[in-house]
């Protein structure tokens, strides 16, 4: 009964066709390019953020749990919050600095 989740189906509405089967999109996942490729820029944004400085990585190349990944070790080696979602990662604070020395100290070769 898995196959026939509901919720995976909200986009059709009734089909009065005994023998149809709804066809799942599968998202293609981004090829992951290598460290030294990724073009990544950072960025200080304080816009809708409530008064509060954030810096924002973008520009990531890969699957979202890669991107996952990178931002969990960023927020661990800095000490702060954030988050990583839409293809970009959020750190709590104006952390510009510390961000793109780790990130070129770990092989992102072209962050700006």
């Amino acid at each position: 009964m898995k196959d026939n989740d509901w919720k995976d189906r909200l986009g059709v509405v009734y089909s009065t066709n005994p023998d149809f089967n709804y066809e799942y999109q599968q998202e293609e996942e981004q090829e992951l390019l290598p460290d030294n490729l990724q073009k990544l820029r950072v960025r200080i944004e304080k816009n809708c953020r409530g008064g509060k400085t954030a810096t924002v990585i973008t520009g990531f190349t890969g699957p979202e749990n890669e991107l996952k990944e990178l931002a969990r070790r960023l927020k661990t080696a800095i000490g702060v919050g954030g988050s990583a979602k839409d293809g970009q990662i959020i750190v709590q604070g104006e952390m510009k600095d510390r961000v793109v020395s780790l990130l070129k100290s770990w092989g992102y070769s072209q962050t700006k």
